[in-house]
């Protein structure tokens, strides 16, 4: 690869610690990024709302990719580019996540809506997106703003079982892969977090052989397809590690930072 002139970081089990905190050596991991030359944004599952907490510590100056790469917005929260699930895909989805027991989130650009505010995992997505959710009866009315839904469970088979029967349903109308082991996402076809960097790529124009990237999921092997310079944190899944260049510390470790310290800065352009 070339120098490396870029890196993009997935956030929850990467650039934050379990508890969803930014420690004091990512922040100044991401100063030194920019101090040395080095372009810094962050690729996501999470909303654009989700992710505003981040931009001052880390000192965001370029676009972010939100949604898996549905939705690539500014600094301050404007939208770029962006892509919707089509309905049709939005209803399969939540019929299957209904059939097998699932819970469903549904995200539009500025609300996060839900119809059981007692289910499993809903504090952590308050406290991880620092939102409140719309608790609605039916999800119809705004299906035509939808770029995401996810499904919950707290049941690892389930969800499992939801993954195979919904891409059996949904075929190529939509993405769908775990971001977490309880968390299911359905995004856009043809918008993920590696399309995402590629219209980071050319907005900057620094190659993919310039890019280094960071995850620890499933759906971080769209953002390793975009990089000639590919990371996994020490907590991924083992597929993620298959297909990385280097595996840091976990993210109970101060992975990220550790990361940049030791195999990004070496290799600046």
């Amino acid at each position: 690869m070339s120098g490396i002139r870029l890196l993009v970081s997935d956030v929850d089990g990467t650039l934050v610690t379990p508890e969803k905190l930014l420690t004091e050596r990512s922040r100044a991991a991401a100063a030194a990024l920019q101090a040395r030359g080095i372009a810094f944004s962050i690729a996501s599952s999470r909303p654009p709302f989700g992710m505003r907490q981040l931009v001052a510590p880390l000192a965001l100056r370029l676009p972010f990719a939100a949604f898996n790469g549905a939705a690539l917005v500014t600094p301050e929260l404007a939208p770029l580019e962006e892509r919707r699930l089509p309905p049709d895909a939005s209803r399969a989805a939540l019929a299957v996540f209904d059939e097998l027991g699932v819970d469903a989130w549904v995200f539009t650009n500025e609300r996060w809506l839900l119809r059981d505010p007692a289910g499993a995992y809903v504090p952590l997505e308050r406290r991880t997106i620092a939102s409140e959710p719309t608790v609605v009866e039916r999800f119809d009315p705004v299906l035509e703003k939808v770029l995401k839904i996810v499904g919950v469970s707290a049941t690892p088979e389930r969800l499992l079982s939801a993954q195979e029967r919904a891409r059996a349903v949904i075929g190529e109308r939509a993405l769908v892969a775990r971001s977490q082991t309880y968390y299911l996402d359905v995004t856009p076809a043809g918008a993920d977090k590696g399309t995402a960097v590629a219209a980071l790529q050319r907005r900057l124009g620094i190659s993919a052989a310039e890019t280094a990237v960071i995850g620890d999921g499933e759906n971080d092997l769209a953002l390793f397809a975009a990089a000639g310079f590919r990371i996994a944190m020490g907590n991924a899944v083992a597929v993620l590690k298959q297909h990385a260049d280097e595996v840091t510390l976990a993210n109970t470790e101060d992975g990220f930072a550790a990361a940049v310290e030791r195999l990004v800065l070496p290799r600046a352009a």
